[in-house]
């Protein structure tokens, strides 16, 4: 199957429709595999080491949950957003589709936004990377999903490029699927963070 199909030749599902576009999707699905392994390990650290607070402000003082949850509520929106972005591709319906991706794309920068607030106001309160190994193991972890979502927005801005240029095709169509489930995968890891470092940190 060619590459330049109009809109409205695509299969129901231009991103099953190669063996290509199949192929990056469960080759995508592996690398999730090992992301999910990384993203353990380094739960595991902070977990082991977030009682060690050295000379800095202890979890239960430190931790604003007002702010936290609207960064929450904004990236499982985001989420479904893109949900209804895989809704508009398996439509094909172009228009709708960019009109998604631009709407996850500015909650993910909403999101972004007050986690680089929440990381000054910690460094105000004398929570920096060097504090304390509770510190440390804190921002590597946040920070690393924070990487993660930057990431994303990254690679969406460019899919929505592709698609102005080359419009919906079985080549831009795995993208914009793939895409959606990293999307999906770190709004899935942020909700373990708010459960294990933000709400355990509160009451525990």
């Amino acid at each position: 199957m060619s590459a330049h199909e109009l809109n409205g030749e695509l299969p129901h599902e231009p991103e099953k429709a190669t063996l290509e576009g199949r192929n990056k999707i469960l080759g995508f699905w592996l690398f999730l595999g090992a992301e999910t392994v990384l993203f353990g390990t380094l739960f595991s650290s902070y977990l082991a080491l977030r009682h060690n607070i050295g000379d800095g402000p202890p979890a239960s003082e430190l931790f604003e949950l007002p702010m936290t949850f609207a960064a929450t509520m904004i990236l499982l929106t985001s989420s479904l957003m893109s949900v209804f972005a895989v809704q508009a591709l398996h439509q094909k319906k172009v228009k709708p589709l960019i009109g998604w991706l631009i709407a996850t794309i500015v909650l993910g920068l909403g999101f972004l936004a007050l986690e680089v607030v929440e990381f000054l106001n910690y460094i105000d309160e004398g929570h920096k990377m060097p504090t304390s190994a509770f510190s440390s193991s804190f921002y590597t972890l946040v920070g690393f999903h924070g990487a993660h979502v930057a990431f994303g927005v990254l690679w969406i801005t460019l899919i929505i490029l592709q698609l102005l240029k080359k419009g919906l095709t079985v080549v831009t169509a795995p993208k914009v699927y793939v895409s959606a489930i990293y999307w999906h995968f770190i709004d899935v890891v942020w909700v373990f963070i708010f459960t294990v470092v933000y709400l355990m940190g509160k009451v525990v």
